[in-house]
């Protein structure tokens, strides 16, 4: 398992693992429940996407298309 994506927060961890499912790609997310720690935790680099080894090219595309705008609400 490896660490594709530290998210701003677990709604958009939530978006792109409901997009990467989509694409076939199971994914986890570690540290969603963190967030209410801030203060006490630092406030970024908490909630992760973790997918398997062979999963990472493909989802450091859907990724990039994320960051791109590629893909709209």
């Amino acid at each position: 398992m490896i660490i594709v994506y530290e998210a701003a927060n677990s709604i958009e961890a939530n978006l792109l693992k409901d997009i990467f499912a989509q694409e076939g790609i199971d994914a986890v997310i570690h540290g969603e429940y963190l967030q209410g720690g801030i203060g006490e935790l630092p406030a970024i680099g908490l909630v992760q996407l973790i997918v398997a080894d062979e999963d990472q090219l493909r989802a450091a595309a859907i990724i990039h298309k994320w960051e791109q705008g590629a893909y709209t609400l």
